[in-house]
């Protein structure tokens, strides 16, 4: 954010040089009044008039069209600002969301659109016409220093009420702001389970943990709007006070006959047009606070969820996994998911993941893919870490089908492509592989269908087919399916078979991870995970007998004990 604000310095210089222009040319309504009421009137020469009226509505009209000039500027100044950052605050927000276990937020967006905001708003312009109080304030101590004295006196309270409204609203403010942050990114968890809290009666407790965060927004904002408020309201008795006292003095230094009455209303001009910068500064004090708020957060997160390291383009990998010595926790978490675990997987070759719940089965399948990072050791596909490898060149040689299939708001065409450029014969090839290429025809629009936001109006077996298909676009070095019949039929699961059969005959290498085992009997090898670890890996041949030793060594009364996957598995091999 600093770098981009540094390289919009020249537009900065060019605001500031049109706002020295535009406050100079702002003394022209006092200085006009001033002849006329000095020279016009006692004169009583009517041209004089004429040419000083003329002068004066050039001279306004310039000042308009540096003011409109400004303006645009200010305007492009925002663009220009988010063109340097919006592209980096997007791919920011995939790693913010990796680096927090899923959980995202369009807040750094929204951050940056305050920025915008701010800066093509009445509280910039404000902050250009500041500086030149001076300019003003000298112009009324040239007419007399008495009427200057009252002049700076009224600067220097409006100047002190400014730095109140700092000191009483930042901290509220802030609070406000935090609150809030969490208020919406609560509700925004919550829409995205809508189905569970309707199904299940849990709105009320719901609603009411986002009420306990929302009112304490509020809270906090009210009391921050409360104090502002009270000093805006002081601001606006000074403002007037002073304009008296301008006038008063004025009044009396004419009746003195040590000025003219043209000098007086001049001069009373002449400071409000000191002043109101101040003013409105005070006024914009509340978006101030929020736009050095959102400046903060957007700067922390660019610096923070920067672009990867370029680093030199690799060929494609042969498929190859070294898995060594890996250690692993959840993001923001402490206790390891996976404990120092290593092993190998050939080029080609077909592994299955067996285990209970919680073994870490899922954790490793974001490993071996590189969505996260290990707390020591490493996941190496042909020798290259795969959580280093830049996954802009490392991803399209990955097939990944998570756990949750998500698909995204587009065509079934461009999910399957990955919203890359689209290749149709590439696309209608991993759509037949995966066997959903009938289906996909049978839609209205066929490839064309617009399935909504996370595929709304597909079934879950639909959504898992298709994200398969995704997973095989562009025929990947590597694939890693997480569960990829927790939704579907038989059908779905014959197709799914075949996938593989079809991956295994290409030279593919693949990991499956699987609850149900039915897609276990095309693989050449297995892993059977417990609690993080290891607990025995090697052909099927060799594993599935001692898996169903395992369960037919169990007494009928402890059979309850055995973790799922491994019983259903040792059921099928029976």
């Amino acid at each position: 954010m600093q770098q981009a604000l540094r390289q919009a310095r020249g537009i900065f210089l060019c605001v500031g040089f049109f706002s020295l222009f535009i406050n100079a040319l702002m003394l022209v309504g006092p200085l006009y009044m001033l002849q006329v009421y000095d020279r016009v009137l006692t004169s009583g020469s009517l041209p004089t008039l004429v040419f000083l009226t003329v002068a004066a509505v050039g001279l306004i009209l310039t000042s308009a069209l540096l003011e409109f000039v400004r303006a645009r500027v200010l305007v492009r100044l925002g663009g220009q600002l988010d063109g340097q950052l919006d592209e980096r605050l997007f791919s920011g927000l995939l790693g913010f969301a990796l680096g927090f276990n899923g959980n995202s937020t369009a807040q750094p967006l929204r951050d940056m659109e305050t920025v915008r905001t701010f800066l093509t708003g009445p509280g910039i312009i404000a902050m250009f016409d500041a500086p030149w109080t001076p300019l003003f304030l000298a112009v009324v101590f040239m007419f007399h220093p008495l009427l200057g004295f009252v002049a700076l006196a009224g600067a220097a309270i409006l100047f002190l009420l400014a730095a109140i409204s700092e000191l009483a609203t930042r901290k509220p403010l802030t609070e406000a702001t935090r609150n809030s942050l969490g208020a919406l990114q609560f509700a925004e968890s919550t829409t995205r389970n809508a189905e569970v809290i309707e199904a299940m009666g849990m709105l009320p407790g719901l609603r009411q943990r986002w009420l306990s965060v929302h009112r304490r927004a509020l809270a906090e904002q009210a009391k921050a709007s409360d104090r502002a408020g009270a000093i805006t309201a002081a601001s606006k008795f000074v403002r007037p006070v002073l304009q008296v006292a301008m006038l008063g003095t004025g009044a009396y230094l004419a009746l003195q006959q040590i000025i003219t009455p043209g000098v007086m209303i001049a001069a009373s001009i002449i400071m409000g047009r000191a002043l109101a910068p101040v003013e409105g500064a005070i006024n914009n004090w509340k978006n101030l606070i929020l736009a050095r708020g959102a400046y903060r957060r957007v700067n922390d997160f660019v610096r923070d969820n920067g672009d990867q390291e370029q680093s030199m383009r690799l060929p494609r990998p042969v498929g190859a996994v070294s898995v060594n010595r890996l250690v692993a926790a959840p993001p923001m978490g402490r206790s390891p998911v996976i404990k120092g675990i290593s092993f190998y997987i050939a080029p080609g070759e077909v592994v299955g993941v067996i285990g209970p719940s919680a073994a870490g089965k899922s954790t490793l399948a974001r490993l071996l893919v590189g969505v996260w990072a290990p707390s020591s050791g490493n996941v190496r596909l042909d020798g290259a870490d795969v959580s280093k490898w830049n996954h802009l060149e490392l991803g399209p040689y990955l097939g990944y089908l998570p756990q949750d299939v998500e698909l995204f708001n587009g065509s079934i065409a461009e999910n399957i492509a990955r919203f890359s450029e689209p290749n149709p014969e590439q696309i209608v090839q991993a759509a037949r592989a995966a066997g959903v290429h009938e289906l996909i025809l049978h839609l209205e629009q066929g490839y064309d269908t617009v399935i909504g936001e996370g595929g709304a109006i597909l079934s879950g077996g639909q959504r898992q087919r298709i994200g398969l298909a995704r997973a095989l676009y562009g025929d990947p070095a590597f694939v890693v399916l997480d569960e990829p019949n927790s939704n579907l039929d038989g059908e779905g699961e014959a197709a799914l078979n075949r996938v593989l059969l079809d991956l295994k005959a290409r030279g593919t290498t693949v990991v499956i991870i699987a609850h149900r085992p039915s897609v276990l009997a095309v693989v050449d090898k297995m892993l059977v995970l417990r609690d993080g670890m290891i607990e025995m890996y090697g052909a099927k041949d060799e594993v599935l007998p001692k898996v169903t030793r395992a369960v037919s060594s169990v007494p009928a009364d402890e059979g309850s004990a055995l973790p799922a996957a491994e019983s259903d598995t040792a059921q099928e091999a029976g």
